[in-house]
């Protein structure tokens, strides 16, 4: 089976091609947006491998949460595609392909959401234990077990984080970034097995809807007008 999956969640965009079970992966050029270099390099890593759109079995794409921007660019492109070549469309959560990734068993997943905030997602054996969801650092819910992996860039950003998991994270992977190759990982099983959306169904995971500060809302967090 062969397939492509395209990760735009954030500034590291990248895309990947599984041929029966071998990933190819490939960064987006950095400093340039993704709207700009996605085909190209879609195009490019395709002639890499041998491969055309005709012998692709499907797409998949980081649904997000992430960048607002990242993932209307990675949905619209992976529309396109899967509308030109008549392709099955494979939505993958964006924090659930960063916990397979991380390699753990029970993962606390913290991406960085900007604005003051994290999105988190916890997962067990690659299962999410709860949807996703948004919030700020101090109120993130704290598991009451140990033994827990957490990794993102969130952590880097909110180093409060670290003091508040102290107790129950055994394992950090701050650098841990999303990627199409996870992406690929978890959406290869499911296009086999037919779990699969029409390219008119498929739809960004925002999580929030709201895309920066008011004026006010900066002022108040000490920040510039």
């Amino acid at each position: 089976m062969n397939l492509l999956a395209i990760d735009t969640s954030t500034e590291l965009g990248s895309i990947a091609i599984w041929r029966d079970g071998d990933l190819v992966t490939r960064r987006c050029p950095p400093g340039i947006s993704h709207s700009e270099t996605l085909l190209p390099l879609i195009s490019g890593t395709l002639r890499e491998t041998g491969l055309s759109f005709a012998d692709l079995d499907g797409l998949a794409f980081a649904a997000g949460p992430g960048s607002f921007t990242g993932l209307r660019v990675a949905c619209g492109v992976a529309q396109g595609l899967a509308f030109a070549h008549q392709l099955p469309l494979v939505p993958v959560g964006t924090l659930d392909a960063m916990a397979l990734a991380s390699g753990g068993e029970q993962v606390i997943v913290l991406l960085d959401a900007r604005m003051g905030e994290i999105y988190h997602g916890r997962f067990s054996a690659a299962m999410a234990l709860a949807p996703v969801s948004v919030c700020s650092p101090m109120t993130l819910p704290v598991p009451d077990s140990a033994g827990w992996l957490a990794c993102g860039n969130g952590l880097a950003a909110y180093p409060v984080l670290r003091q508040r998991l102290a107790a129950c994270v055994q394992h950090w992977q701050p650098e841990l970034m999303p990627d199409a190759g996870a992406v690929a990982r978890l959406a290869a099983p499911r296009l086999a097995r037919g779990d699969w959306v029409d390219a008119a169904a498929a739809v960004p995971v925002y999580v929030r809807n709201k895309v920066a500060l008011t004026v006010s809302e900066r002022l108040a967090k000490g920040g510039r007008a």
